[in-house]
């Protein structure tokens, strides 16, 4: 008799810890699970809310994986990043759009002439190439992990402009690091 009782203390002992270790990750993955699903809606509380959050969210990874695709689609992954993080930088910069639509269709006006900040943009070849699918893919990947993830190029924590190599534009910035084709810049303090 005393076996079986030292049997069923143990089964209930191993219920017990079972049933304690269910409840934790249970409770992590819900408060991980709560934690994303606020990311992703923000501050909504209607279905119709939920819909306009994630409409916008889905507009925003598009302009965003055009601009790393013209500007990057042959560099490698870290080149991919670092556009779609230059984006970002200069929505928290305060000095720009603080949506990232705006600021890759954003143009100015110089002496009469539009420039645009990216130069894809203006030019017309972007509405008749077609799309190389595999590198459309790579640069939404970057994007990704710019935008959902946050993940950053500690190098480039303060650039806000890059130009190809093989350009000279002669800014008066401080050059912060070259990735692939592109040499990238911050503001000179």
């Amino acid at each position: 008799m005393k076996k079986y009782m030292q049997k069923a203390l143990h089964l209930a002992v191993f219920a017990l810890i079972a049933f304690i270790g269910i409840t934790v990750v249970t409770y992590a993955t819900q408060t991980k699970f709560d934690r994303l699903r606020s990311e992703l809606t923000g501050n909504v509380s209607t279905i119709g809310d939920f819909k306009t959050a994630l409409r916008d969210k889905e507009r925003r990874m598009q302009c965003m994986t055009q601009n790393v695709y013209w500007e990057a689609a042959s560099e490698p992954a870290e080149g991919k990043i670092a556009v779609a993080q230059v984006v970002m930088n200069r929505v928290e910069s305060g000095k720009y759009p603080n949506d990232p639509c705006q600021v890759v269709f954003q143009k100015n006006v110089v002496y009469e002439r539009v420039l645009c900040q990216f130069s894809w943009y203006c030019e017309s070849t972007s509405r008749t190439r077609p799309v190389h699918k595999k590198l459309w893919a790579e640069s939404e990947e970057a994007v990704k992990m710019v935008m959902i993830d946050g993940f950053r190029l500690p190098e480039l924590k303060d650039a806000l402009y890059y130009h190809a190599d093989y350009v000279n534009p002669q800014w008066n910035k401080k050059q912060v690091a070259k990735i692939g084709r592109h040499i990238f810049y911050k503001d000179k303090v």
